[in-house]
């Protein structure tokens, strides 16, 4: 049988080459391997020791963290326990809705309902199994969600989500190899994965060979040169993400011939904190704070989402744009470690009236103030502005005012490698490949062609739930089982 090394990554930004070799041996063999060590490959492992296989996660820092450890940690699920005990009528239907129509239903449908459906149980799975804390984020919808499905850890951080999958990982005997980039794939003639070819931060490298192979290792946010040539318009912001997300599983899923979709779409964010790299999160607009530029004028609507706003604030003036809220919302915010850690930093100025916080922004007094009045009109009769937000008149604005001056960014891409409702990687033709799985950034996400497509939690949907689909169906597979 014909053999192949599919890789060349032991140099960044090499080219992926695909070179015929002998059969290879390998000193060891696992049965699933997953390349990432962040959330989604953390959940999957779990998810594949669930069944019974032996599980080795291969991740290229020294710390398990990912694109999830720099995420708020907010899971979205439908139908949860949590959901359930506190009387919220959602449902799988109506959560695969509400990614539809935020994606303008330019997205895989199967997908969307297979992830939605299986949220929920997501959701208890991690709580009931694996000992993972989390509870509902309520108080407030998240743009494009008709009802409260948020689930997080208590201080709501991804670092702390991380360190819960990292603890249920050791408890259920899951081998993690830090410090380990994996640069090659071993594959033969019919597409099958064998193995991978490690290289250690110490320059050694080894060779494992695998039943089965789950894809973790997140998109291409870290490539400027990928993310220059399929979404320029994002690629000016600054990234807010895992510099090591440098596209290998899309790349190896060129080399393989794999169905590859969506490389257009991404999370972005309209509120990162300038200077200080720490997200000022959305529950802030959306319970009435506003964006404004230089001249304290709005220039979009704040409410539509966080990902589109992105663009929006990195095309203004000096590349930024100010949050303006009041104390009411401060107190809400205080619930999110991120927003405490921007109080902390300084990021947030407050003044007792307009006039001193335009002084302190720096921006034109008259422009502040017109832009508060005229959103306060807007709230009472009841219209909506020229960029399309409605504006609740219990939500104006009032003194002691806030702001935290912001920036767009780039958190992390959404498209990649097209998989099937069990997250079997999927071929140009539309046929899997016989044991290789992909999920989170790896695989294409459920927000459609661009930026604009992404609703709230679509990045630790796929990265939690496809995730355990990937590492069930694994563990099912190398077990035996169908």
């Amino acid at each position: 049988m014909t053999f192949y090394r599919i890789g060349g990554f032991g140099i960044s930004g090499a080219p992926v080459d695909k070179v015929r070799i002998p059969e290879p041996s390998f000193g060891v063999s696992v049965q699933v391997v997953v390349v990432g060590g962040g959330g989604c490959g953390l959940t999957a492992a779990l998810a594949a020791r669930d069944y019974g296989a032996d599980v080795a996660v291969f991740e290229r820092d020294k710390t398990p963290a990912g694109s999830t450890g720099m995420s708020t940690g907010l899971i979205p699920g439908a139908g949860s326990k949590l959901q359930r005990s506190r009387g919220i009528p959602d449902s799988a239907e109506l959560f695969a809705c509400d990614i539809l129509e935020k994606a303008s239903r330019q997205t895989d449908a199967k997908i969307v309902e297979t992830l939605a459906s299986e949220s929920g149980r997501t959701i208890d799975w991690l709580t009931e199994r694996h000992r993972v804390t989390l509870t509902l984020v309520d108080g407030f919808l998240y743009p494009g969600h008709s009802q409260i499905r948020m689930h997080g850890t208590p201080n709501r951080t991804g670092a702390e989500l991380m360190g819960a999958l990292t603890n249920a990982a050791a408890l259920s005997d899951v081998d993690i190899i830090t410090e380990a980039l994996v640069a090659d794939l071993y594959v033969d003639a019919r597409g099958r994965i064998r193995g991978i070819h490690a290289i250690r931060r110490d320059g050694l490298s080894e060779d494992v060979g695998c039943e089965a192979l789950v894809l973790a290792c997140s998109g291409f946010a870290g490539n400027t040169k990928m993310v220059a040539e399929y979404i320029p318009e994002i690629s000016h912001a600054e990234l807010f993400g895992h510099t090591g997300n440098e596209g290998h599983a899309i790349r190896w899923g060129q080399a393989l011939g794999a169905m590859i979709c969506d490389l257009h779409a991404y999370q972005g964010h309209g509120g990162l904190a300038a200077g200080h790299r720490i997200p000022i999160l959305w529950p802030l607009i959306v319970a009435g704070g506003i964006q404004v530029n230089r001249e304290g004028r709005r220039f979009a609507n704040e409410a539509r989402g966080y990902s589109e706003q992105a663009v929006d604030v990195t095309v203004q003036p000096g590349h930024f744009a100010w949050d303006v809220y009041d104390e009411r919302i401060h107190k809400l915010m205080l619930e999110f470690q991120d927003y405490r850690d921007a109080v902390e930093a300084g990021a947030i100025i407050t003044a007792p009236t307009t006039e001193e916080l335009a002084r302190m922004m720096s921006i034109p007094v008259t422009g502040l103030q017109t832009t508060l009045s005229e959103v306060a009109q807007l709230a009472l009769a009841g219209k909506a502005c020229p960029f399309g937000r409605s504006f609740e008149s219990g939500h104006l604005l009032k003194s002691p005012f806030c702001a935290a001056k912001v920036t767009g960014a780039l958190f992390h891409t959404q498209g990649g490698l097209a998989v099937d409702q069990c997250a079997r990687v999927l071929r140009q033709d539309g046929s899997a490949f016989p044991n290789l799985f992909a999920g989170g950034g790896a695989a294409r996400g459920v927000s459609g062609p661009g930026g604009w497509g992404y609703l709230a939690g679509n990045g630790l949907l796929a990265a939690t739930t496809l995730g355990r689909l990937a590492g069930q169906a694994a563990g099912l597979q190398v077990r035996g089982t169908k």
